[in-house]
């Protein structure tokens, strides 16, 4: 119990550490901050982003989310610049250069390199006094006060600011840009994420049957067309418009009453006002819809309030989407 309660401690630590860290950094924004944003966003190049180390790592990061937000960026390993790999930095390049320290050897080299090419650099570091943050033409303050390792060695907390800042960076971006969720779903168009952002109602319905039934049919060929169909629900027409909707627990909730179907219809069953969604609301409005009102599927319309086909929350959730 001892060692268990020790491990727990230490996580909670951990996070505490890191939690006071970054809210502390929310001070530390400044008018070199602002300035970084706007240069930018007003550049007609990519952001190149580099480090070293644990640095590093979080430079990849960084420009995964730049990319998928809207703002071209590209990684660029500190120690390969100096051997070769500056050949990426192109006229009206912006340069983000991470170091905690922000005297790393590597830094030091590359940095004047970078600025005889004409790029300027954002620094990102812990030590704005550091050769890094004196030199950068944008320094931005990512102070901790100690790792969250015991020893203060291990990159934690650092990373962590770092990755906040690169953070901080593109959502400004992105706002300024204007950048929409629509814009998202043309970079995210794989997984769920992606499909939540273009997949559209109709795109689900295009395989499924359409279950119908007229308003004077017999509930006998109301259960046939809801079992042939499979979709637990059928709609109910009269003059092939829309009038209704029954479902197999309106089924079920009756035969618990009687047997005796032979003397009712479709119309004597179903539900009016069916919930409906037009064929191009996006998926996710249906999974909504139905969340909210505790259904499992929805009737599908066109322009004319034409019944075109079912959805059901099976269809949302082999989609990911659920």
């Amino acid at each position: 119990m001892k060692k268990t309660n020790t491990i727990i401690n230490t996580a909670r630590e951990t996070i505490l550490t890191e939690s006071n860290a970054i809210a502390n950094l929310a001070k530390l924004i400044d008018a070199d901050f602002e300035e970084a944003v706007k240069f930018i966003l007003n550049s007609n190049g990519r952001v190149i982003v580099t480090g070293i180390g644990k640095s590093a790592n979080i430079a990849t990061k960084i420009v995964a989310t730049f990319n998928s937000t809207g703002t071209p960026a590209i990684f660029m390993h500190a120690a390969d610049a100096i051997h070769g790999d500056l050949g990426n930095v192109q006229k009206d390049d912006v340069v983000i250069c991470l170091s905690k320290s922000g005297n790393t050897p590597e830094i030091k080299v590359l940095v004047p390199f970078i600025k005889n090419y004409g790029n300027k650099i954002v620094a990102i570091t812990s030590n704005v006094d550091s050769y890094l943050g004196e030199h950068a033409d944008f320094t931005l303050n990512a102070y901790v006060e100690k790792e969250a390792c015991p020893n203060n060695l291990a990159p934690t907390t650092s990373t962590t600011a770092q990755l906040v800042l690169g953070d901080a960076l593109a959502v400004c971006l992105l706002e300024l840009r204007g950048f929409t969720s629509k814009d998202f779903a043309k970079y995210h168009p794989g997984g769920a994420l992606g499909k939540r952002l273009y997949l559209r109602v109709s795109d689900l319905v295009e395989n499924n049957q359409i279950p119908k039934v007229n308003d004077t049919d017999s509930i006998a060929k109301v259960i046939v067309e809801i079992s042939e169909k499979r979709l637990g629900v059928t709609a109910v027409l009269t003059k092939d418009k829309l009038v209704g909707i029954i479902t197999d627990g309106d089924i079920r909730r009756m035969l618990s009453k009687t047997t005796q179907i032979s003397q009712f219809t479709a119309k004597d069953i179903m539900g009016k006002s069916p919930k409906t969604i037009h064929e191009d609301a996006m998926a996710i409005d249906a999974l909504n819809t139905m969340e909210k009102n505790s259904i499992t599927q929805m009737l599908v319309v066109d322009n004319k309030n034409n019944y075109v086909g079912v959805v059901h929350l099976h269809d949302l959730i082999k989609e990911g989407i659920f």
